[in-house]
């Protein structure tokens, strides 16, 4: 699985920290997502693309 991020995108809604906690979190500062991990377990796919789906500014890409 490979994760992309447009972080110019990225409005700080959380949504995605919502979805998949072990994969998703946000910087302090700002609330612009930070990806925790690059190469999550495929146990973990299902959420990471639900992340995706559910962010606002479609700021998150997902591919196999």
């Amino acid at each position: 699985m490979e994760i992309s991020i447009d972080f110019d995108k990225c409005c700080g809604a959380g949504q995605c920290v919502l979805a998949a906690p072990d994969v998703f979190d946000q910087r302090d500062e700002d609330g612009i997502v930070v990806l925790l991990d690059d190469n999550p377990p495929q146990e973990q796919y299902d959420l990471v693309v639900q992340a995706a789906a559910v962010c606002p500014a479609a700021a998150i890409e997902v591919s196999a």
